[in-house]
C-alpha cells in the first residue's frame, strides 16, 4: 500500500489570507499546507479520502490518473469542495465513481451539489457518481474498508481503516468501540490543529495521549494549522511520530 498526503492543512490552508505570522510567511515548503486529503493505492485500487478544495492541483502534482472510489469523512467545505473535479475520471472511464459516507454526509452532499443529481442540459459536464451510505465494513474491488465512527465536536463523522492504515481527521473524541477498531496499526494518520485545546479538533497533547494509548508503529499528524511550525514541532515529537506535509508519500509493507 502507498499513501500520498495530497494536503495537510486546516480549513484556512497555510498560508492564511492576510496573515503575516512566521509560519504563513515561511519559505519552508513543508509549512505550505493545502486542505487535507489522502490518496491510497492498495492492491492496484485507487482510493481518495475526501476531495479537498485544491483537489485539482493536488491530483496533478501527485499524478493521479484514475479513481476507483472516494471515502468522505464529512461534508465540510474544506473536505468536499474539490468534488466537481472528479468529473474527469468518470469522463475517461464512462463509469460512475462510487462515493461513500455516513447517512448525514451523503444527504448533505446531495444537497450541496444538487446540480450533480438532477437532470440538466448537456454540455460542460458534471461528475458521474454513485452515492453509497455505509454503516459497517465494505469492499472496493477486493480492498476491505472499515469505517471508524468518530466525533467532530458533536457531529458524528467517519474515519477509515484500510489494512494497517487508519485515517482519523477532524476528530475531537472517539467512542470506545472505535478505539477497539484501531488496534495493531502500522500507520495512524491523525488530525492535530494546534497546541491549545479546541472544541472540535484534537490538540497536540490530546493526540499524543491517544497515540500512547493505541501504540501504532508509526503516526503522522495532519490537518495542521499555522500555529504549528513544521521543523520546531518535529524536533519535539517522540520517536515514531511525525508531522505530515503536502505530497509526502509513505509505503506500508504487507505482513
Amino acid at each position: 500500500m502507498e499513501i500520498t498526503f495530497l494536503g495537510t492543512g486546516t480549513s484556512h490552508g497555510v498560508p492564511i489570507i492576510t496573515c503575516t505570522c512566521p509560519v504563513c510567511t515561511s519559505d519552508n515548503p513543508k509549512n505550505r499546507r493545502t486542505r487535507s486529503s489522502l490518496w491510497v493505492q492498495a492492491e492496484g485500487v485507487s482510493i481518495l479520502i475526501d476531495t479537498a478544495t485544491e483537489f485539482r492541483l493536488q491530483a496533478i502534482e501527485a499524478g493521479i490518473t484514475h479513481v476507483d472510489a472516494v471515502l468522505y469523512t464529512h461534508c465540510h467545505a474544506d473536505h468536499v469542495f474539490g468534488f466537481d473535479d472528479l468529473r474527469v475520471f468518470s469522463q475517461i472511464t464512462q463509469e460512475h465513481v462510487p462515493i461513500y459516507g455516513n447517512e448525514p454526509t451523503i444527504a448533505e452532499m446531495r444537497e450541496v451539489f444538487s446540480y450533480v443529481f438532477r437532470k440538466t442540459q448537456k454540455g460542460g459536464g458534471k461528475p458521474q457518481v454513485e452515492t453509497r451510505v455505509i454503516d459497517g465494513p465494505f469492499q472496493i474491488k477486493g480492498v476491505r474498508v472499515e469505517p471508524i465512527p468518530i466525533f467532530h465536536g458533536k457531529l458524528p463523522i467517519l474515519g477509515y481503516r484500510i489494512g494497517g492504515l487508519a485515517y482519523i481527521t477532524d476528530c475531537s473524541s472517539l467512542p470506545p468501540k472505535s478505539l477497539a477498531l484501531l488496534q495493531d496499526l502500522d500507520v495512524l494518520v491523525l488530525g492535530v490543529v494546534r497546541r491549545e485545546p479546541h472544541p472540535t479538533h484534537m490538540h497536540l497533547d490530546q493526540a499524543l495521549a491517544l497515540v500512547e494509548q493505541l501504540r501504532p508503529k508509526q503516526t503522522y499528524f495532519t490537518h495542521i494549522s499555522h500555529l504549528l511550525e513544521h521543523e520546531e514541532v518535529s524536533r519535539a515529537l517522540p520517536a515514531g511520530i511525525s508531522l505530515a506535509y503536502d505530497q509526502l508519500r509513505i509505503n506500508i509493507a504487507r505482513d
